[in-house]
């Protein structure tokens, strides 16, 4: 084989690499970047609705109070990933730790999705943080996903 021949087949074979690494890197971030509320169903709530945690329970008794029963929810739990997500008044794309510096004495949080149809057709669609504190869960934050 010539030098010239050999030279070409070197750098195609070189092509060739360095374009499969860059697509095979592009599919692994995609799959790492795929949408964490897939997986999520949404859940109607009603007055017969039984909750299956504490935290349903809260959300519950506060709508039934509000007088919003039924809505539709979905519940996230602790997902870091929803919650880099979301967009509240107060927090914006926020890790773990930034939770743990803004709730003090934080035990446990939860990322619910609220979907209310209320009266006259009306729709309200909202992301609520909820926050375990002293052994009561309240509103932390409200907001939306990121899109």
């Amino acid at each position: 084989m010539n030098k010239a021949l050999r030279g070409l087949v070197l750098f195609l074979v070189f092509d060739a690499v360095v374009v499969g690494a860059y697509f095979g890197i592009k599919a692994l971030r995609s799959g790492r970047d795929s949408d964490p509320t897939a997986g999520a169903v949404w859940v109607t709530m009603d007055a017969y609705y039984q909750p299956s945690s504490e935290l349903e329970q809260v959300i519950k008794t506060d709508y039934e109070e509000k007088e919003l029963l039924p809505l539709q929810f979905r519940n996230f739990g602790r997902s870091a990933s929803v919650l880099k997500k979301f967009r509240g008044a107060k927090l914006a794309g926020a890790g773990i730790s930034v939770l743990e510096m803004q709730f003090k004495g934080l035990e446990d949080w939860a990322v619910v999705e609220l979907w209310i149809k209320g009266e006259e057709g009306r729709e309200i669609r909202r992301t609520v943080l909820y926050v375990l504190t002293a052994n009561a869960w309240k509103v932390g934050d409200s907001g939306r996903l990121a899109d």
